[in-house]
């Protein structure tokens, strides 16, 4: 069946199949074999719009989310204006409605200007429409304006996301405080940075109760806590990112593109996050999607803005270095990229889907990205798998232009 005539079956209502469902449709078209998957869903990216469009829109990172085969997100609040109130959050809304080709669902920040000093009126923000409330970027200092916000949170039936980083620990860092910051001269970020918060926030919603998301874990001491917290008991979920499951600080390089916030670690932290992705104490994969321009990731590792780009090229990327060599099954990281986050986050999936083709193999090139980031510690990397169309309720949100 060629595969428009499968968009069109999607687009009219017929009844399909697919891997979500733990069953999948295989379409064949001359000697190429394609499968329908669910639309993605990643519960952390930075569109930074408003404020920062030179480095993303939402026009331009929901293209690109949709070149990778999602087909929801959650954006982050580090914007300008911060979306800390109703009429800051329905300006980043206004431009949503009118940009996104794909559902796009906006975070709210727990403080005022992200700086944790006031709580934001979560009450209003909850109302008008966020799915979340964080302070990603800056994480939340004090603990007792934490376990307010998990209060209210509670009461709300919210979700809070947290960006854990103790400040006091980071001296001025900037890479992974290991083998190659000494090597090489560099100000190193202790992974006690991020446990350290972690462990006081899992205190905190033992005590609160409040339903606790986890940013981007990177270190093997987070994963204990959090395998720890879950035997416990406690509402918590956690995701981490492909970059932390593939890479470690052996793979770094003297460029801006391997600059990312927490760091790549070492290889024993990647490979607990691993083990964790296996037993289940990682809920669900997230990009961090966070684009900058050229110039300002052209700084070196020192210089540079943290943050990489990661939606165009999540799931090949992961199918290739984790379904293939038979780590994690098919099914599996479909659900960490899917139906997971969608759960937790409560996003409905609808009939949202994308066809993929297993069979291509090609090298990652930034220049075929369609967000205005181009960062990647991944660029000239062999993969294998290829979106070829992504449907996004009626409508056909990306096409690969060389179907016929």
């Amino acid at each position: 069946m060629p595969v428009f005539d499968l968009a069109k079956r999607i687009i009219g209502g017929e009844e399909l199949s697919f891997l979500g469902d733990r069953r999948a449709a295989f379409v064949c078209q001359d000697t190429n074999a394609y499968i329908l998957l669910p639309g993605f869903c990643d519960v952390h990216v930075h569109f930074r719009e408003p404020g920062f469009s030179y480095k993303e829109s939402i026009a331009s990172g929901a293209r690109a989310a949709a070149h990778g085969g999602y087909t929801a997100v959650c954006t982050m609040p580090n914007l300008n204006p911060v979306p800390d109130s109703v009429a800051h959050l329905r300006a980043q809304q206004e431009l949503i409605d009118r940009d996104a080709c794909i559902a796009v669902y906006p975070y709210a920040a727990i403080s005022v200007g992200e700086r944790g000093e006031q709580l934001s009126d979560m009450e209003a923000l909850a109302a008008a429409g966020a799915i979340a409330f964080s302070d990603d970027g800056q994480g939340v200092q004090d603990a007792g304006l934490m376990r307010e916000a998990m209060q209210r949170a509670k009461a709300l039936g919210k979700l809070i996301a947290a960006h854990c980083e103790d400040r006091s620990l980071l001296h001025g860092g900037y890479v992974h405080d290991g083998v190659y910051a000494a090597a090489h001269g560099h100000r190193g970020i202790c992974s006690k940075s991020e446990w350290a918060q972690l462990e006081r926030d899992l205190s905190l919603v033992e005590q609160t109760g409040c339903a606790y998301h986890v940013c981007h874990v990177s270190t093997k001491e987070s994963i204990r806590l959090i395998r720890e917290a879950k035997r416990a008991g406690l509402d918590v979920s956690c995701e981490t990112a492909p970059h932390y499951l593939l890479l470690d600080e052996n793979d770094l390089q003297e460029d801006g593109r391997f600059k990312m916030n927490p760091p790549l670690r070492a290889r024993e932290d990647r490979e607990a996050l691993l083990e964790g992705l296996f037993d289940g104490t990682i809920d669900m994969i997230a990009t961090d999607h966070a684009p900058h321009s050229a110039e300002e990731k052209a700084r070196g590792l020192a210089g540079s803005a943290f943050g990489i780009v990661g939606l165009e090229t999540a799931f090949p990327l992961l199918y290739t270095g984790l379904v293939l060599p038979g780590h994690v099954s098919l099914e599996t990281l479909v659900d960490k990229l899917s139906a997971a986050p969608r759960r937790r986050f409560g996003i409905p999936a609808g009939r949202d889907c994308a066809i993929w083709d297993f069979n291509a193999r090609y090298t990652i090139d930034p220049r075929d990205f369609l967000s205005l980031g181009r960062a990647t510690p991944f660029a000239g990397t062999a993969v294998q798998g290829r979106c070829l169309l992504t449907v996004h309720g009626e409508n056909i949100v990306y096409e690969e232009n060389l179907i016929g």
